[in-house]
């Protein structure tokens, strides 16, 4: 039976990353060692490395002025290097879910912040608006996907404050104005490869301004310096970065990926909104088209644990929703196919027909 992966993160990837790094796995580069076993000092890792961040650049239309670094610790790492590296004074957050709640806490340790608004009352239904950003600020950080509740910014906020942006769920699943951003931070695991290595794209001007000391791990510029080279690397999530970015230029950039996301979401929330089971838990404005979290309606609630059993027996992995909001989530990330999403829309007509 074929397995239609739903999970969250570490999610889905492309067949074209897997068959690559499989590859590279018994053999590298022709070298004749794995890619778990090579130099990371090695000319043929310095390409992979090289190009990586080269494409990054590519296909996000990075203007000059940026760089693009890979990381490890993902992206709670970044909760503090952000604002080590870019909070002199105060910066603004959005509070609209968990992982925004984290980065807040961590700002807290560098310099005032002031959360411009938030969305918990609601347990984070929608993004919050109509907030002020002041002028004083340092940065502007949201969080531009939010994996547990369902609810996305799809444009770049209008504000005249420089932005920063948690986009570990939504990287690449839509273009971006990136001239816009101090520091764009991902970690790999949604949109990008397997977990262990974070993307960073930072403007270069806008480091070196805060008076305290930045320890050299947590300075942005250390990485910058040495082209993500400081410390040894995490090789094999890099490689299938790289995989996931060629797969992305193959199928034609960010605009057609984001063209083929908004297919793939409107078909699952239109039949979330038809099927009178389910309905959808993030406002309709605000629903994310990485993350579709949905539940039973009151009148069928009893039937939670009976349609993730069903769901599974049809080979729907991973669609139980995160604790804190119950029900269910199907990850549709930039790798899930078209075909993956009708078959969980025929498993949840099939189970109204039942009942």
């Amino acid at each position: 039976m074929k397995k239609h992966n739903f999970y969250a993160g570490p999610s889905i990837l492309s067949d074209y990353t897997i068959r690559n790094t499989v590859a590279a796995v018994a053999n590298f580069a022709d070298t004749g060692l794995s890619i778990m076993e090579v130099s990371h000092r090695s000319k043929e890792f310095l390409a992979v490395s090289s190009e990586a961040r080269e494409l990054v650049k590519e296909l996000l239309n990075v203007p000059d002025g940026y760089e693009v670094i890979f990381l490890g610790g993902g992206a709670s790492l970044q909760f503090c290097m952000v604002p080590f590296n870019l909070l002199n004074k105060k910066a603004a957050y959005l509070d609209s879910g968990t992982w925004a709640a984290n980065a807040i806490k961590e700002a807290k340790f560098f310099g005032e912040v002031d959360i411009v608004a938030s969305s918990k009352e609601a347990n984070y239904t929608y993004i919050p608006k109509n907030y002020t950003v002041t002028d004083d600020v340092d940065y502007f950080h949201f969080t531009s996907n939010n994996t547990i509740f369902g609810t996305q910014l799809r444009q770049d906020p209008d504000v005249k404050a420089r932005l920063a942006s948690d986009m570990s769920s939504d990287i690449f699943s839509r273009p971006l104005d990136v001239s816009k951003y101090d520091v764009i931070y991902a970690g790999a695991q949604k949109n990008l490869g397997p977990s262990g290595v974070a993307l960073i794209i930072v403007r270069k001007d806008a480091l070196g301004h805060v008076d305290r000391p930045i320890p050299t791990m947590l300075d942005y510029n250390t990485h910058i310096r040495k082209e993500s080279m400081f410390n040894t690397p995490p090789v094999l999530p890099v490689f299938a970065a790289l995989q996931t970015l060629k797969w992305y230029k193959k199928e034609g950039g960010v605009a057609k990926i984001a063209k083929r996301n908004e297919e793939k979401a409107t078909l699952l929330y239109d039949e979330i909104d038809r099927n009178k089971l389910f309905r959808g838990t993030a406002i309709p404005e605000d629903r994310s088209l990485m993350n579709v979290c949905f539940v039973m309606t009151d009148e069928y609630k009893d039937l939670e644990e009976d349609f993730n059993k069903f769901a599974s027996a049809a080979g729907m992995v991973g669609i139980k929703g995160h604790r804190s909001v119950g029900g269910f989530r199907a990850s549709i990330y930039n790798a899930m196919p078209k075909s993956s999403v009708e078959a969980l829309v025929e498993v949840m007509k099939e189970f109204e027909k039942q009942h």
